[in-house]
């Protein structure tokens, strides 16, 4: 299997937009939440190509919102540890997409 991805210029450009205005409008709190928009992003655009060439969609199964306790938890870890945690955060949201993904 091999996967591919159709991930648009126009499409990458909306969402950097939206997060930008995002980021500006809450004072940067909005970027503990763009790893799982980004996640869910590149996830629900990809899809896995067997060796028929049949493909099946990918689907990330996440809501931005639905996850506060674990964007808090985050969020002190990166105080504490003066943004090292930071770095952490976002691969440990990558395994939560990738954990609550389906393969349709």
């Amino acid at each position: 299997m091999k996967t591919k991805a159709d991930i648009g210029i126009l499409d990458v450009l909306g969402h950097i937009i939206i997060w930008v205005i995002l980021s500006m409008i809450t004072f940067g709190i909005a970027l503990l939440f763009f790893p799982y928009s980004f996640a869910k992003f590149v996830i629900n655009r990809t899809s896995l190509v067997d060796e028929n060439g049949v493909e099946r969609k990918m689907s990330c199964d996440i809501d931005l919102f639905g996850n506060i306790g674990h964007v808090l938890i985050w969020f002190v870890i990166s105080i504490l540890t003066l943004g090292i945690g930071y770095i952490f955060y976002f691969y440990r949201v990558w395994n939560y997409a990738l954990n609550n993904t389906t393969i349709k």
